[in-house]
């Protein structure tokens, strides 16, 4: 893959997610604004490269990966552990469901 599409799929990626953790913390009364999402889609981002960059591609990589985002979440929102998970957990069933529409570069 080209470096120029490459980088248009993680833009995108990036500004769909900053859309989707923005209107799910609001949606579950969180008051931070739109840098918090940005800086917590960004954050997820790295922490789920870092973790199947050193455990592989498997389930074990994806736990350690969750689990390390939730701490991050927790953290940027100022949330305990329940909450943290209940966002997860939203944002995880609207991604699911935007993944089934048709999109200009693919699934999400």
């Amino acid at each position: 893959m080209e470096i120029p599409i490459v980088i248009l799929n993680f833009v995108l990626s990036m500004v769909v997610s900053t859309i989707i953790v923005y209107i799910v913390t609001k949606l579950l009364g969180q008051e931070e604004g739109l840098g918090t999402a940005v800086v917590t889609a960004f954050a997820g981002s790295a922490i789920y490269a870092v973790a199947y960059f050193f455990l592989g591609t498997g389930l074990l990589a994806a736990v350690v990966g969750g689990i390390v985002w939730l701490i991050a979440l927790g953290s940027l929102y100022k949330i305990g552990w329940g909450k943290a998970l209940l966002v997860a957990v939203v944002m995880w069933v609207v991604v699911s469901l935007l993944s089934f529409l048709p999109t200009f570069v693919g699934p999400l």
